[in-house]
């Protein structure tokens, strides 16, 4: 596809700019993800742009070369899974919108990634992580309460920090949670983590905000929201009080709730539902750990395991 100067210039300008509104317009994707987009287009484009090509008449040999150059840099596979990603949606639109008859990445082949089961914790590692905050103080009874929702609901961090009291309902026993891509969805709390929700917002929670106008949920001492960094710094602390040594991350608690619910039972799209996955494919991989613990748990106790 050749494009003259005038072409050049709608290519960069506008055919860009308009997919990454879609993105943000129609796709309802966070910021986050539309920069992500737009740096690995960006960074195609000025590859392509050293031969003279525009990024809107890119062929499949020019991607497959600037995935070759990648390589020789040493990028990762995970990166180009990602940039692939980006081309296709581009192209994809760019197609649908007209502006290209055919597209570029239909015969291209994604990098064959290792599946990574996520870290998560036992039952027993959970209850030990879940006693350490000590309830008779004001921040031990928040920590406590923010933990116990954590693993009620499956809450990303992002989301579990950000709650604000509007979105608690205690009457129903729910949480009105605001996932990725402004996407709504309604998780329950169960007996537990409610009747700690109901002890914090009476003996701890208007300790912390006294003095203060405020809405959010679960509030530092001084009244304002706790960032992801600062309850991370928790989970480790109470963690390491626990004598819980192996990997953890943000999302362990998420893990946990996720692949505890499968190993009891659960229906794989009610995980997904409350786990606000988008894709049924993305709450697949919890299978494999509910899989690995039965085969685990057969070897164990059957007489021909």
């Amino acid at each position: 596809m050749q494009q003259d100067d005038q072409s050049t210039t709608k290519d960069q300008n506008g055919y860009l700019a308009a997919f990454l509104d879609s993105l943000w317009l129609e796709a309802g994707l966070s910021d986050n993800t539309v920069w992500a987009y737009r740096r690995d287009l960006l960074a195609f484009s000025s590859w392509l742009q050293k031969q003279e090509i525009g990024l809107a008449s890119a062929e499949k040999n020019h991607i497959e070369a600037y995935l070759v150059s990648r390589l020789r840099e040493g990028r990762k596979k995970t990166s180009d899974a990602r940039l692939i990603s980006s081309l296709r949606r581009y192209y994809r639109y760019l197609c649908r919108e007209g502006w290209r008859q055919s597209d570029p990445t239909a015969l291209l082949d994604s990098p064959k990634l290792n599946r990574h089961l996520p870290d998560s914790l036992s039952e027993q590692e959970v209850d030990d992580l879940l006693a350490q905050p000590e309830v008779y103080t004001m921040l031990g009874l928040r920590d406590k309460t923010m933990l116990e929702v954590l693993y009620a609901t499956g809450l990303r961090v992002s989301e579990l920090v950000t709650l604000t009291l509007e979105q608690l309902n205690m009457r129903q026993g729910l949480i009105r949670c605001i996932g990725k891509g402004n996407k709504e969805r309604l998780v329950p709390l169960g007996e537990t983590a409610l009747d700690y929700c109901q002890q914090y917002l009476l003996e701890s929670r208007p300790q912390l905000i006294y003095g203060y106008a405020s809405e959010d949920l679960f509030p530092t001492r001084r009244g304002h929201a706790m960032t992801r960094q600062a309850f991370w710094y928790l989970i480790k602390r109470y963690a390491h009080q626990a004598g819980i040594t192996k990997p953890l991350s943000p999302h362990t608690l998420r893990h946990a709730f996720a692949t505890h619910l499968l190993n009891h039972g659960a229906d794989l799209r009610v995980v997904q539902l409350l786990l606000g996955h988008s894709d049924l494919s993305t709450t697949q991989i919890y299978t494999h750990i509910a899989n690995a613990r039965l085969q685990s748990l057969h070897q164990r106790f059957h007489p021909r395991g």
